[in-house]
């Protein structure tokens, strides 16, 4: 079958009875009674077929690993001798096909070293439930006479956190009520000190709604907002999987937990009589509400996968209800578990029973930590420029990883070592080179040549020969530098071109440092070339200021990986086309500071590389960024000086925001949904919204500022930050540039 999602957790329940009476289980207490008709105890049959069952369904599906969840009841019920068969039986079946995490969870009454053996023979891991201190757990988990259960528990957690045990101890699991101390709670939890806590919602429906004993729809949120701002005052002393799920989906990130987020459910549950239910949880909503008709002697995972009880817990946003799909925290509270949402009139068609609790708990959680988890590079450009240079660096040694085997490769590669361990001015010329936009060009497309299979180990060697002899030359390095060029000539990034033959022609050169410049030799002769050097067969990377205090800005029209926008670029631009062009450039960026001195300052930071490109402006006069490191910007050569000063402002706008994107997460990447746009016939991805209205603020700023504002332009803006304020894909970091944005617009409209 097509389009399913495959099973990749197992609940598999060994034991039907249990040895407390807890009042809010969800087994027993609710309207789903079908363990009354089941067998107490799993009978091996019901094991073996299991196994081979999911051994088929992992192989099918090419899985690497399979978690297998031994639960009841109280699955410690079923005795040393049944969960022996059930490990080994498993085992078994999965060995050469997936790798097998078998974990097991248990109210821990039973738990003595007789099992922790065997648990630790299979690296079985165990969860407990436990509620907090003795005052909260006692509220609901007791014995059918009224007697405690707190002391035992203890003593099962204390003999699973000793020393033979320790590794197998998974961590807590604590059902909510609020009329427990939450402190107290958190705090006798932590004692534990379990690699892990978390924390249930009491199962409910819009039909049984939550006990709420102040009337309060928040009342769930407060409580684990106390609990929360407890945790964070301890220094997060274990992870709470409830709240690291919250900050991951705040953060662009995946939930962390079935009960929250959007991601598909891959569990199914198989009962002690072989028979196979959707998630347990749903034994709440009616009576048969897990069902799915199958079991595991007759029917295959696959078919279970493709019940539409399933099925419906794997459509993402398009699963939850109509006002969840408009809500801006849906990425992280998915809906509230599906459970939660039941209905009698309308089934799962709702916001969850929770849904106030989880808006509530959602922004509480993003409003006491949205500073702290905002990435950096978004308020500062050093570190935004620190990122970018790392990136870099990381793409250059996959590339290294890809091309170790070749040897013009690791001989290039040792000559950059070379430089870089020479450190001080060394390692700065080696820098200044890696950080040169094209170098991340270069890189990108060895790498899709490297992946697609291509021969590209001689090219990318070339260039990286090319790249280390500039920074010998930068450096004034005593190093053998040796290039090979190809078509009689080579470039040296940041530097220029040097001609060493006729075009079709290619060798190898080695380059040295002189006081006077840079010598090549080729063969049996010898020049210099360079700066001071007058070699009409050497063309340096000329430049433009675009101020007295700023940093020099290449003019590129040499490096060969420059073909990297949209629009083709210029060849070499003759001298009196490249004054003419510095003189364009100077006008533009005088009437930029003019007009718009906060956005010229901003496109003046970080901005390395201009390339000219061919043709004039296009409609709108956007500058291009290509695929390259952030400094590069492409500017058509023929425009005029208001279409230039344009050009330099949206392309810095451009440039910046997918610098950012590149190094920090904005927005989450897990769905294609869709927003209406202003300037736009169709809806567009957050992406695309986005990246429209970072470039339309500055442009409306500009326009206001020269040729007057544009009918609507402000009101068409506004209309698109506020569909950015609601939309679910944007992370923290994402909401808080959109509240940039909001901030100079206000100071445009002002």
């Amino acid at each position: 079958m097509t389009g399913l999602i495959a099973f990749r957790e197992i609940v598999l329940k060994v034991h039907s009875r249990c040895d407390l009476a807890c009042d809010h289980c969800y087994v027993y207490e609710h309207a789903d009674q079908s363990w009354r008709a089941r067998p107490k105890v799993i009978s091996p049959e019901v094991i073996s077929r299991t196994a081979s069952r999911l051994a088929e369904h992992a192989r099918d599906h090419a899985l690497p690993s399979v978690t297998v969840i031994l639960h009841g009841g109280e699955p410690l019920l079923a005795g040393t001798a049944r969960l022996r068969l059930v490990c080994e039986e498993f085992s078994r079946a999965l060995t050469g096909i997936a790798a097998l995490d078998l974990r097991i969870h248990t109210n821990g009454l039973q738990l003595s070293t007789r099992y922790l053996d065997l648990f630790a023979e299979f690296g079985v891991r165990v969860g407990i439930s436990l509620d907090g201190d003795r005052a909260a757990n006692d509220r609901h988990r007791r014995f059918a006479d009224g007697r405690t259960s707190h002391p035992l528990v203890l003593a099962a957690v204390s003999l699973l956190r000793s020393a033979p045990y320790r590794h197998l101890y998974q961590g807590l699991l604590c059902t909510v009520d609020v009329a427990n101390d939450p402190v107290a709670v958190l705090d006798a939890l932590v004692e534990l000190d379990p690699p892990r806590v978390d924390f249930l919602l009491p199962h409910a429906t819009w039909e049984t709604p939550p006990a709420r004993p102040d009337d309060a729809p928040d009342a769930y949120a407060r409580w684990l907002l106390r609990i929360f701002d407890h945790w964070e005052r301890l220094g997060r002393p274990v992870p709470v999987r409830l709240f690291e799920s919250l900050l991951s989906t705040l953060r662009g990130g995946p939930s962390l937990t079935e009960s929250l987020g959007l991601a598909p459910t891959d569990l199914v549950v198989v009962e002690t009589d072989g028979t196979l239910e959707q998630v347990d949880s749903l034994k709440s909503a009616f009576e048969g509400a897990a069902a799915t008709g199958f079991n595991v002697f007759d029917h295959a995972f696959d078919q279970v996968a493709a019940h539409p009880g399933v099925r419906a817990r794997q459509l993402g946003l398009a699963g939850v209800s109509d006002s969840c799909r408009r809500c801006p925290v849906v990425r992280s509270c998915g809906g509230g578990l599906y459970t939660h949402r039941y209905r009698e009139r309308n089934g799962f068609d709702n916001p969850s029973v929770y849904c106030t609790d989880l808006r509530e708990l959602v922004d509480g959680v993003e409003g006491r930590t949205a500073r702290r988890e905002t990435a950096p590079q978004l308020s500062d450009p050093a570190e935004l420029a620190r990122s970018q240079e790392e990136l870099t660096r990381i793409l250059l040694a996959r590339l290294n990883a890809d091309l170790a085997g070749d040897p013009d490769w690791a001989h290039a590669w040792e000559l950059v070592a070379a430089v870089e361990r020479t450190g001080g001015a060394g390692a700065d010329a080696l820098d200044a080179v890696l950080d040169h936009p094209f170098t991340r060009t270069w890189v990108l497309a060895a790498l899709d040549a490297a992946r697609e299979g291509r021969r590209g180990g001689a090219e990318a060697a070339r260039r990286l020969t090319a790249l280390a002899a500039a920074a010998v030359l930068r450096g004034g390095l005593d190093l053998p530098a040796e290039v090979a060029y190809r078509d009689g000539e080579v470039y040296l990034p940041t530097l220029g071109l040097l001609r060493l033959g006729e075009p079709g022609t290619q060798g190898r050169a080695s380059l040295r440092v002189t006081d006077e410049g840079y010598v090549v030799r080729d063969g049996r002769s010898e020049h210099r070339f360079g700066p001071a050097a007058g070699d009409a067969r050497w063309q340096p990377v000329r430049t433009w200021s675009p101020g007295p205090d700023a940093a020099p800005v290449a003019l590129e029209d040499l490096d060969p990986y420059r073909n990297c926008f949209p629009r083709p670029p210029r060849l070499r631009l003759g001298a009196g086309e490249t004054e003419e062009w510095r003189g364009r450039l100077d006008r533009a960026w005088a009437l930029l500071h003019k007009a718009v001195p906060g956005f010229a300052r901003t496109a003046a930071a970080g901005l390395t590389t201009l390339t000219p490109l061919a043709g004039g402006p296009r409609a709108g006069g956007w500058g291009e960024a290509g695929r390259s490191g952030p400094g590069a910007l492409g500017v058509p050569y023929a425009a005029g000086v208001r279409e230039t000063a344009l050009a330099l402002l949206t392309g810095r706008r451009r440039t910046r925001l997918r610098a950012l994107t590149e190094v920090t997460d904005l927005y989450a990447l897990d769905g294609e949904w869709q927003h209406p746009s202003p300037w736009r016939s169709r809806p567009v991805p957050v992406s695309r919204l986005l990246a429209d209205v970072h470039e339309r603020v500055a442009v409306e700023a500009y326009r206001r500022a020269t040729a007057g504002p544009e009918p609507g332009g402000s009101d068409r803006i506004h209309e698109a930050l506020d569909r950015l304020s609601a939309a679910a894909e944007l992370t923290v970091t994402g909401k808080r540039l959109v509240a940039e944005l909001r901030y100079e617009l206000k100071a445009v409209d002002a």
